[in-house]
Order: structure tokens, then sequence, then C-alpha cells
């Protein structure tokens, strides 16, 4: 464990957001933040650049999903220390950014003392979750859940697909041939024992990755 400052990038496509993580982790005398990315691909030119203690890394980002970025910056340096930082809080979004190998998920209706809290535990070697995704990694842990059977790559396709995007747009986004994304959703359907959009879209509901109305359907 570093026990001199701790060297944080920070990974979410909105520079607002950004910044203000900029400006809350500068307060603390320990932290400094040595580097910024919009995109996977920028992060982990970012890791390989500065070589940093702890990522903050939010799950929606252009292109590659925040999924990958954790992926790929764990991949040129194993000892990275990962926190998500996202407006997702279902089981299946902390199941797979754990899967992918992160250390700990916070939402970002956290409080600030929270996140910098945070940052303290996964570096001290410790998971931290915020109190409204708590129980959904103690389901994880538990193996509870259908989309734990999805990898990564797979589950952003289903994301995507879910708040709206058709299989165009995903291929697209994802750098991906529109072939490759039916492909993805065929074994998608099979994996979730589902036959139609339909019913991937209410499974998809019921494990709180569609909100409707502002509240998440259950």
């Amino acid at each position: 464990m570093n026990m001199g400052t701790i060297r944080i990038i920070l990974v979410d496509d909105h520079a607002v957001v950004r910044n203000g993580y900029r400006r809350l982790l500068s307060a603390e005398p320990d932290f400094h933040v040595v580097g910024e990315a919009a995109s996977a691909g920028e992060a982990n030119a970012v890791v390989q650049q500065v070589q940093p203690d702890v990522a903050l890394v939010d799950l929606s980002l252009k292109g590659s999903s925040g999924l990958e970025a954790i992926a790929g910056m764990l991949a040129r340096q194993p000892g990275l220390r990962i926190l998500v930082l996202s407006m997702y809080s279902s089981h299946g979004h902390v199941s797979q950014a754990l899967k992918a190998g992160a250390h700990g998920y916070m939402t970002k209706h956290s409080e600030p003392e929270d996140v910098i809290d945070g940052i303290r535990q996964v570096m001290r070697g410790s998971r931290a979750f915020s109190a409204d995704v708590r129980d959904a990694a103690q389901a994880e842990r538990s193996g509870a859940g259908a989309l734990q059977h999805l990898t990564p790559r797979e589950f952003e396709v289903l994301r995507q697909l879910v708040h709206g995007e058709s299989a165009h747009d995903i291929a697209t986004a994802m750098h991906l041939s529109p072939k490759t994304v039916l492909n993805y959703l065929t074994l998608i359907r099979q994996k979730l024992a589902v036959d139609n959009d339909f019913k991937l879209m209410h499974l998809a509901a019921q494990t709180g990755m569609v909100e409707f109305g502002g509240a998440t359907m259950a």
C-alpha cells in the first residue's frame, strides 16, 4: 500500500463531472488527481502514462463501456485500485463491475465524504460500497442474479438496447458490425432464457436496469 500521496485518475465522459470530482478531491492533502479520461481508450493511455494508484470510473462512457475500461486499465496496471462511481445501483451493474475487476462501487448520489472514504478503503485493499448498492454487492457474492452470466461486452450491448438504442446505433457506439451486435443479442437471449426483446425488456426492468417515471420497475 502506498503510504504517501494517493494518485488518482478520473474516468467520466462529462467534463463537468470530472471537474466536480477534481475540486472535491483536491481539498484532501494526500489526494492528487494526476489525469482524466473521457473514454476507455483514453483511460488506457492515461494509466500507461501516469501509473495512478486509484481510478474513479463511470460505467456509461461513449464507445467502449466503463466495464471494458476497467478490464483494459487492469491489464496495463494489475495493481490499480478501481472505484466505480455510477448513476446505476442495480444488482446487474454492480455484479458486472465487480466481475470486470472493480474494488468498490458507489452511486453518484453518494455524499462527498463517502466517496473520499471509499477511495481510502479501496487503497487499503478493502471493498467499498455505498449504502444503496451494498445489498446488490452481497447478492453478487452469493451468486444470485441472472445477469451475472453475461460477459461485460454482452452486458453493455443489453444496457444500450434497453435504453432505446437500435442494433445499428449500438454497433456504431461500440465499434462493432451490426451483424456482430445481432449475434450478441442472440447469445444474450439464450443465456437469459428469453425468446424476444419484449421479454428481454421485462427481465431488464425486473433487475433494475430500466427505470420508468423516475422509479425502478421491480
